[in-house]
């Protein structure tokens, strides 16, 4: 995962009050050299920073170039050609320079090409921009920083007023020189350029004054970085820094505010990490509010959104209309309301099992020794992983037996372990299973002559069906209908032969649950 959100970080230079001219150079390369695993989003995050930088950063199209699966001659040829241009138009000028790729601690790997760290930094630094940004989104890029004695943790602590020194250069990687950049299927990018991006557009503006400032998105999209890839089987990420500035500017990144209407805000409920993607659930991510954020707004272009909500037991998911210069706050009780049981079993949900309660009133036609139904009672307790559901589970039930000459009570004791596949459609899931387990039959005897109780252990087999009903995040009823098989020796009563064999019932179980 690469990616950095450089983009917007133009507006930062320079007096607001100057006429800037900004250019920008933006690479994303999915290829690595032999031993790197294709990326998924590097080319794709790339173009999202492109499209920052011609909405929000005040950058030409005619002075913004894109590179995709570009190797490192055509880069190299394209910051030379770029630095003519910043040359050629003197005055106030912001060069900016996003990579998205493969990396080690030495060079970009851009395909099969290499492009030195080192002279990537004299190309930049050797700019004549007054104003130079390099924002690399790659693995162990922080020996850039580390190089030039960047501070890698905690590196957005900047100690900088409102005002800094605005003519100079600033140097910004994604992770230190010894971590891997991460990049998240669900994010469909990498989790440092996801932050900035989403800091940028309002989730970093802590003072509300509808600016975000260097200090502002960089404290932000560290500590989203950290909180996003901390959960990751690669570990937590630390994105570095450096800055060496001369004379005074502007450290505003982002105006928000928009008196021209052609923009609008998403406004997002507390307590939730909330997503935002463009049109639908497939398209790209727009931005990201986590739990804990104070701000919980984004800035968008007018459209449609599709909006998915993340709580411990439950997701939400539905759309949101932006109009022009509209406020939208989203309403919980219009999303759709999934259980995360679910979203374990469809391998889309940030936990990868749920667990939970059952309880359920049992009925079976007799044994082959009993003569009246065995009524009773099930207790359970349920694993749901994305595969399988397991629910290890006790059950006991009473029935009886009666003749002319003798009557029995029968206690029937069950240890089981029930697995089930589960199917899941809007409101109801269909589920088949299989248990097996052990069984204690205790008899007791009322007659006129002598009848000792009788103890007896048996197998049991079941395969059944079952249909649940989800009354919300957590609770669900459950119906299940079993044909066991019991394997025991069996006594007649009458005569005393015995033999072993399977005594076949049907039984019905109505229950409820309750997951956490």
């Amino acid at each position: 995962m690469r990616r950095s959100l450089a983009a917007t970080l133009l507006l930062l230079a320079v007096p607001a009050s100057a006429e800037v001219e900004r250019f920008a150079v933006v690479v994303g390369n999915n290829q690595g050299a032999g031993q790197d695993a294709p990326l998924r989003y590097a080319e794709a995050d790339a173009a999202r920073v492109a499209s920052v930088l011609r909405e929000v950063g005040d950058v030409r199209p005619s002075n913004l170039i894109l590179l995709q699966g570009e190797d490192a001659d055509t880069v190299r040829r394209t910051l030379i050609a770029v630095n003519e241009r910043v040359r050629a138009a003197g005055g106030q000028t912001v060069l900016l320079v996003f990579y998205s790729g493969h990396a080690d601690a030495e060079a970009l790997h851009l395909g099969t090409s290499r492009l030195e760290l080192s002279e990537l930094e004299q190309l930049v630094r050797g700019s004549a921009a007054r104003f130079r940004l390099l924002i690399l989104d790659a693995c162990r890029s922080g020996a850039l920083t580390r190089v030039k004695g960047g501070t890698p943790v905690p590196p957005f602590d900047v100690s900088l007023s409102e005002r800094v020194p605005g003519e100079g250069a600033v140097f910004l990687t994604s992770s230190s020189a010894s971590e891997d950049s991460q990049e998240s299927d669900e994010l469909r990018g990498s989790f440092f350029t996801q932050a900035l991006l989403s800091g940028l557009l309002g989730a970093a503006d802590a003072d509300g004054d509808g600016k975000v400032t260097l200090r502002e998105a960089y404290a932000y999209a560290y500590a989203a970085t950290l909180r996003a890839s901390s959960k990751s089987w690669a570990g937590t990420q630390h994105p570095t820094f450096q800055y060496e500035f001369r004379g005074q500017g502007d450290l505003v990144l982002t105006t928000l505010q928009d008196p021209r209407g052609t923009r609008a805000w998403v406004v997002f409920p507390p307590g939730r990490t909330y997503l935002l993607f463009q049109d639908s659930a497939d398209g790209p991510v727009v931005g990201e509010v986590g739990a804990g954020d104070s701000v919980r707004k984004l800035s968008v272009r007018p459209g449609r959104y599709f909006v998915r909500g993340r709580a411990p037991d439950v997701l939400l998911e539905g759309t949101v209309e932006v109009r022009p210069g509209s406020t939208v706050t989203v309403d919980e009780a219009n999303l759709t309301r999934t259980a995360y049981a679910r979203l374990v079993r469809k391998g889309e949900g940030a936990r990868d099992s749920v667990q939970g309660l059952q309880a359920a009133f049992t009925a079976a036609t007799a044994l082959s020794d009993a003569s009246t139904p065995c009524l009773g009672v099930v207790a359970g307790y349920a694993l749901v992983f994305k595969a399988l559901t397991l629910i290890p589970r006790l059950a006991y039930c009473h029935s009886g037996f009666n003749d002319q000459d003798l009557s029995a009570s029968i206690n029937q004791l069950d240890v089981e372990l029930r697995g089930a596949y589960v199917w899941d459609l809007s409101w109801v899931s269909f589920e088949v299973g299989l248990t097996l387990g052990g069984t204690w039959l205790n008899q007791t005897f009322q007659t006129n002559g002598l009848a000792p109780p009788r103890n007896t252990l048996a197998l049991q087999i079941s395969p059944d069906i079952a249909v649940s009903f989800e009354l919300g995040e957590r609770a669900y009823l459950f119906v299940e209908l079993a044909a066991a098989t019991y394997l025991y020796q069996m006594q007649d009563t009458l005569t005393g032969q015995s033999h072993f064999g399977p005594s076949f019932t049907g039984r019905l179980t109505l229950g409820a649950g309750w997951r956490w």
